[in-house]
Formats: structure tokens, C-alpha cells, sequence
């Protein structure tokens, strides 16, 4: 009964902040404004601090600041993302001629965040900022798994990429996009990831926010994944945008397009898309045949509208299909997937005091997922299995923003339903059972609501940043098909939480050029649908069968950041050293008393909590301006992992690696030449409980250029895997045949892109 006047309230209070929000939008006095954009990308730049005059204050999400002009006083603007910059009397003049103010990017931020922009036109180049032909990639997590700190687990050679992020993985990582949740998975083997629904070629900036520091955007365990589209670009006069993008790869002829077109004017930005790609086998560096199909269609819309001078609202449909994946590491193949996602918004700026916004947002999102493994090589071939499986997801989130002077206040709620359904097949071939078939209930009707408050306050000094995050989250999960066989094993299949979560870091200025910033953070996350209600189904790095455990506890991370960082013109260094003690960690571990439903399984494991476990290590970075013409950047990153309990390392977590680019600039910024060498360091620190194997070291360079002959068009060639190494990730997983997919060999590749957004 609690829990249905909880969820009834967050509903009502939903409704009511957007009819408040509706119905205010027009109340307040209207000023000239002024925008504030990313001199690379156009793309506005929000939370920048100003000062002009006795008037302070912050710019809104869509980069606006209102200000009336005076002859006498400058304008001063402080981001961290962002370098400083004061503007005399004239230039704010001719700002307000112009209507826009262009800022140039730094790499630095209070949170322990990076940010990975995708830039509409081609200028530097750094280790986390990205082209236009990026916007081709196959999906988020191949897009993610190009920079260093982020690992993906690999199920398939070319689909369907899990981030790693500091070992966290799966439902420890909070992937959102513009700040709401995304699709779940349909399949129990995570054929089709969060990651892999993402419409990669409306994304702009991607935020990285590591650890359980900042906590907006939902639970958060280990980090969060936020990838932002743009935020409408309106236009004195009506202009038509498009953007036109295709690509080749010579090892295993993947082919790759995408495009946008629309317009936009005073009170619209109308944008349809879409992209297309496909591949095949292709050969690793040893000359063997890796299976590889897909093929890959999403389209849809962002539409985005001005309801007056302090009012927005937009909307974000997107429906992603595939069909016929090979997976040579599962029993199954993908045949069908089938993904809508919708997105809402409503954004209202306030001329008060203090009170600054009001944004809602609603979302809904539905995947059908269908797979089978009539198409693979088995010998013998004992059973023909086919699953069909699906998940629903919606909610929403309002926040209010106030401005105290130079702090900031962000507080709102928010609510999410998840659940999950489907059914495998297995038609028996051989045997006693022959001729016969049998159904099994996957995920049960299972089912998750959350709903949360959370608070976060940001302190902004000149030598001094801090913020303090908190949030309370009440979980409710039942199962509403529950298999008579796995409620047999609990006393209940329902279940619920209060999680807690609470951060507080800060960073201090050492002069101009240093600073020193400590976070800790605490943060608890209840179990997930697969760890509550998985039913006797191979989803692990083995092939044993997971039960799922709805009385599990919540799992804690208790994680510390100490970062250092020195900055001058031409040199970035920073240190990032982390820790993370969990308790109550969500496991597995093999029950004999089980048997299995497939002969092929060699048991059952259950979902279990680990009462201590521990990640901890170290990010470092160092780039450099060399000279003019000539920059490199060098990264070293490492996980350490333990279970106490096992006294082994935690499965899946990828071993020490270095990364280096050497980026030229040639023709004014016409020509970029760029080499980048990998190296990832043999993993010995294997969880042999769960049938893990060392993986090799391995070295890896790849050569690219750009050229860019005009401003709209964008030309790219390179070499991937120029010495043509065979290799496989660490967090490759392996086929039946315990042989890991090993990354293609040497590969050519050329991208083009027409831009005029």
C-alpha cells in the first residue's frame, strides 16, 4: 500500500510540476539574449557563469544568458569546460549584433568526468574528441571503446559492445541519454546492450561521469554514460540542414551510411535521420574466418520548438532494427531486433532571483528481441531453440536549477519502470525426449519500478569548486509469471529496497597551473532484473546456467577519487588515482544441488551477494602541444580487483593499457595525419572460478588522415591494425570451442562526409 501512494505520488507531482511549467512560461518579462556555443561544434554551452555588471548568474541549457547592454562594463565568462574569457564594452557590443558567443574548449572539470565530443566539423584533434565520420561507428559502445579508460565485453565480432568502465559493468553503469534512461536489454545474453540502441549519429558530447559522484541521472553505482544529442538550433530565417556520411572497410566489406536532413527557423529545428550498415566474415590477422553479419537500420526524428523567449519543448523518436547477427561466442544468434524509443521534453527558464529552470522530461522505450540457433554449425545437433523475448521501460524526470551567485543548486525526482518477458522454445532432436518440445520461462513477467529525490549543490570559488550529491531511491521488483520451479527455491519473488546514495568532492587551485581534487562517494544499487529473475539460462563468461536470486541484497560502493592535474598552455597532466570497497557485491557462484535444463550445460549458478570485494587503480594522462603543427597524447590506465571471499580477482576486468597519438596539422587544419599505438599487457589475474583464461599482450597501431578540401566536406582514409597483429580483448568472450574472437586483421578504410548543419 506504501509503495502505491509513493509511485501515485511521483505521477501526480510529474503532471503537476509540467501544467506549472505550461502555464508559467509566458508570465515573465522578456530580454534580449545572447548564446553562448562551443567555437568547434556550435553546440551551446550551458552552466557557464557571467558576470557583467552587479548582475551574475549562469547560462541555461540551451546557452542563453539575458543582459541589457551597458557602454561601460565588461562581460565576464568562466566554464570549466571552457577557457576563461573577458569581454570589453565593444565586444559585447557586437555579441549583441551577432546574438552568439563562441567559447574555446579545455579538457577540465570539477566532477571526475570525461568528455568525449563529436564535433559537426573537423578541427584538433585530442584522445576524446571526435569527427563527424565517428558518427558512422557501428554503435555507442564501439564509439566508447575507441578511448582509453573504457573496455567493452565482445559477444560478437561486430555487434553489440558492453562498456567496462573501471571494471564496473552491465547494470553497475548508468547509460543514459540526455539524461534519461535508455532501452534494457531483451536478451539474457545481452545480444542487444543499452549501448547498442543509441542513435549514434545524433549524439554531440558524451560524458563519462566516473564513479558514484554525481547523482541527477538515476541510480548510479559505478559511473554514468551520458550521451547528449544536440539542443535545437534555431535561426533568424528559415534554413534547410543536412548532413550526408558514407564509409568502406576492406576486411569483411562493411559498408556504413548515414544522414540528417531538416530545417530550421525562429521557433522550430526539424530533423529526420538515419544510417545503415552491414558487413560480413572477415579474416583476423592469423587469416582465419571470424563470423561476422549483421545488418543494421535506425531511423527517426528530433524535433525541437520555442514556445516564446524562456520555453522549449522537444521530442526524440528512434526505432533501431537488425537481423541475422552472427554470435559465435553464444548458442544463439540474433534474427530480429526491433527497438522504439521515444523521448520528451519540456525546459522552462525563469527571470527570478534565484530559481533559475524547470525541465521535465518522459520517456518510453520497447524492445523485441528474437534469436535462435537454426543457423549454426552443431555437431551433433541435439536440440533446435528458439527465444523470443522483450522489454518495456518508462518514466520521467523534472529538476528545478536555483542560482545563489556563483552556486547552484540542482534538485528534482524522478521514476522508472522496467520489465521483462519472454519465452525459449526447444524442440528436442535426439534422445528419450525426441519429437517432443518444451517451453522455458526466461524472465518470468519480471518487473522493477524505482522512484528517487536527489539534490545536488555546486560551491564555485575562484580557487575552490565543490559539490555535494545525494539521492534516495525506493525499489520495488516482483516477478508476475513466476515458474513454479524457481519460486520453489525463495520464500518470496518480491522484494524491496531503499537505496541511499550520498557523495561530496571537491577541487583546489595550486596557483594557475596545478590543482588537487579529493571525492568520496557512497552509493547502493538494488539487484537487476537478470540477477533478481534470470530462469535457468547460460548469460555468464561460461556456460553454466544463472538462476537469479530476488532476495538479494543491495550491493555498496564506497569509492574515494584523488586527482592531480597540471595545466599550462602547451602541457596537460593529470592522475587519477581510485578505490572501491564494496559490500554486499553481486556474484555467482555454482550450486550442485541444481540441475540444468540443457545437457550441454555443465551446471547451475546462482546469484549470490559477496559480503567484501575491491577495485581499485589509476588513470593517467599527459598531452601536449609539441609544436604548432604537431600534439600527442599518451595514456596509461589499470584495474586492480579482488574477492576476498574466493581469494581470486573479479571476472571480466581488463588488464593495464597504454594508448598514444601523435595528431599532425598541416594546410591550416586542411591536413591531419594521425598514428596511434595500443598496447594492452598480458592479463594473468584471472577468476579461474569462472573459467577465465590469461589473455596475451598484444600491440596494436593504426594510421589515419583527414583532409578537409572545404568546409562542408569531410575525407577520411586510414589503416586499422597495420601490421596486421592477431589478437583478441581480454573480454573477448569464447566460443564452444574455448577459442575467444580474435579483432580483424589489417584493414583499409575510407570515409566521406558532406556537412551542412
Amino acid at each position: 500500500m506504501k509503495y502505491k501512494l509513493f509511485i501515485s505520488g511521483m505521477r501526480v507531482l510529474f503532471a503537476g510540476l509540467l501544467f506549472f511549467s505550461l502555464a508559467t512560461g509566458v508570465a515573465f518579462s522578456q530580454e534580449k539574449t545572447i548564446q553562448i556555443v562551443s567555437e568547434k561544434s556550435s553546440i551551446p554551452v550551458g552552466d557557464v557563469f557571467y558576470k557583467y555588471g552587479n548582475k551574475t548568474g549562469f547560462s541555461n541549457d540551451s546557452g542563453e544568458i539575458s543582459i541589457e547592454f551597458s557602454e561601460q562594463e565588461s562581460l565576464w565568462l568562466s566554464h570549466l569546460l571552457y577557457k576563461r574569457i573577458s569581454l570589453s564594452p565593444m565586444d559585447v557590443q557586437s555579441a549583441f549584433a551577432t546574438g552568439v558567443i563562441k567559447l574555446q574548449l579545455q579538457e577540465h572539470s570539477i566532477l571526475p568526468v570525461t568528455v568525449i565530443s563529436v564535433h559537426p566539423s573537423v578541427g584538433e584533434i585530442s584522445s576524446h574528441t571526435v569527427g563527424v565520420q565517428d558518427k558512422l561507428e557501428h554503435d555507442a559502445g564501439q564509439l566508447l571503446d575507441r578511448f582509453s579508460g573504457i573496455s567493452t565485453i565482445r559477444k560478437s565480432a561486430a555487434y553489440g559492445f558492453d562498456p567496462v568502465l573501471r571494471g564496473f559493468k552491465y547494470d553497475q553503469l548508468n547509460l543514459v541519454i540526455d539524461g534519461v534512461h535508455t532501452a534494457s536489454a531483451a536478451c539474457p545474453n545481452r545480444m542487444d546492450p543499452a549501448s547498442s540502441q543509441i542513435p549514434v549519429n545524433m549524439v554531440a558530447e558524451v560524458e563519462v561521469l566516473k564513479g558514484p559522484f554525481s547523482l541527477r541521472y538515476g541510480n548510479v553505482f559505478g559511473g554514468t554514460i551520458n550521451f547528449k544529442t544536440n539542443l535545437p538550433q534555431f535561426s533568424e530565417k528559415l534554413k534547410p540542414v543536412g548532413r550526408l556520411g558514407t564509409s568502406y572497410e576492406s576486411n569483411g566489406g562493411v559498408f556504413r551510411t548515414e544522414g540528417i536532413g531538416g530545417f530550421t527557423s525562429q521557433s522550430a529545428d526539424v530533423k529526420v535521420f538515419a544510417s545503415y550498415s552491414k558487413g560480413s566474415d572477415y579474416k583476423d590477422g592469423d587469416g582465419n574466418t571470424v563470423p561476422a553479419n549483421f545488418n543494421r537500420l535506425n531511423w527517426g526524428g528530433k524535433l525541437g520548438f520555442r514556445l516564446g523567449e524562456k520555453q522549449t519543448i522537444g521530442f526524440l523518436v528512434s526505432n533501431n532494427r537488425a537481423h541475422d547477427v552472427d554470435f559465435p561466442t553464444l548458442p544463439m544468434d540474433l534474427r530480429e531486433d526491433n527497438t522504439w524509443l521515444l523521448n520528451a521534453n519540456h525546459a522552462l527558464f525563469f527571470n527570478r532571483k534565484n530559481l533559475s529552470s524547470l525541465q521535465t522530461a518522459l520517456y518510453t522505450t520497447k524492445v523485441d528481441h528474437l534469436m535462435d540457433n537454426l543457423d549454426k554449425v552443431i555437431n551433433p545437433r541435439t536440440v533446435d531453440a528458439v527465444s523470443d523475448a522483450s522489454t518495456i521501460n518508462y518514466g520521467g524526470r523534472s529538476e528545478l536549477r536555483f542560482d545563489f551567485a556563483e552556486n547552484k543548486l540542482f534538485t528534482g525526482i524522478d521514476y522508472r519502470f522496467e520489465g521483462a518477458d519472454g519465452f525459449r522454445t526447444r524442440a528436442m532432436l535426439m534422445g528419450p525426449m525426441a519429437g517432443k518440445s518444451l517451453t522455458d520461462n526466461i524472465w518470468q513477467d519480471a518487473q522493477i519500478q524505482r522512484g528517487g529525490v536527489f539534490g545536488e549543490f555546486h560551491l564555485d570559488r575562484r580557487s575552490f569548486q565543490a559539490v555535494f550529491s545525494a539521492r534516495l531511491d525506493y525499489n520495488s521488483a516482483v516477478a508476475n509469471n513466476a515458474d513454479p520451479a524457481f519460486a520453489a527455491l525463495f520464500e518470496s519473488v518480491e522484494s524491496e529496497w531503499l537505496n541511499p546514495s550520498v557523495s561530496l568532492g571537491g577541487t583546489k587551485m595550486l596557483g594557475q597551473k596545478m590543482s588537487v581534487g579529493l571525492w568520496l562517494g557512497s552509493a547502493q544499487r538494488s539487484p537487476g532484473i537478470a540477477e533478481r529473475y534470470i530462469n535457468f539460462f547460460p548469460i555468464g563468461i561460461d556456460p553454466y546456467e544463472m538462476v537469479g536470486n530476488p532476495q538479494l541484497k543491495p550491493e555498496t560502493n564506497n569509492q574515494a577519487d584523488l586527482i592531480f592535474q597540471f595545466e599550462t598552455i602547451a602541457t596537460d597532466f593529470s592522475i587519477n588515482l581510485f578505490s572501491s570497497f564494496l559490500h554486499n557485491y553481486i556474484s555467482s557462484e555454482i550450486d550442485p544441488a541444481l540441475k540444468p535444463r540443457l545437457v550441454t550445460s555443465p551446471g547451475v549458478r546462482r546469484f549470490v551477494n559477496i559480503e567484501k570485494a575491491r577495485m581499485s587503480g589509476f588513470e593517467m594522462s599527459w598531452k601536449q602541444q609539441i609544436f604548432s603543427f604537431l600534439k600527442h597524447d599518451f595514456n596509461l590506465v589499470y584495474t586492480y580487483a579482488l574477492n576476498p571471499e574466493l581469494d581470486e580477482p573479479l571476472p571480466e576486468i581488463p588488464p593495464m593499457e597504454i594508448t598514444y597519438r601523435l595528431t599532425g596539422s598541416f594546410l591550416r587544419n586542411k591536413i591531419q595525419p594521425e598514428v596511434f599505438f595500443r598496447h594492452a599487457f598480458k592479463q594473468d589475474r584471472i577468476a579461474v572460478s569462472y573459467g577465465e583464461t590469461e589473455s596475451p599482450a598484444f600491440d596494436v597501431v593504426d594510421l589515419k588522415c583527414l583532409w578537409l578540401p572545404v568546409k562542408a566536406i569531410t575525407v577520411s582514409a586510414g589503416i586499422q591494425n597495420l601490421f596486421d597483429v592477431a589478437y583478441y580483448e581480454h573480454l573477448s568472450r569464447k566460443a564452444p570451442d574455448k577459442k575467444p574472437i580474435y579483432s580483424p586483421g589489417r584493414s583499409f578504410y575510407a570515409t566521406v562526409t558532406f556537412n551542412f548543419l
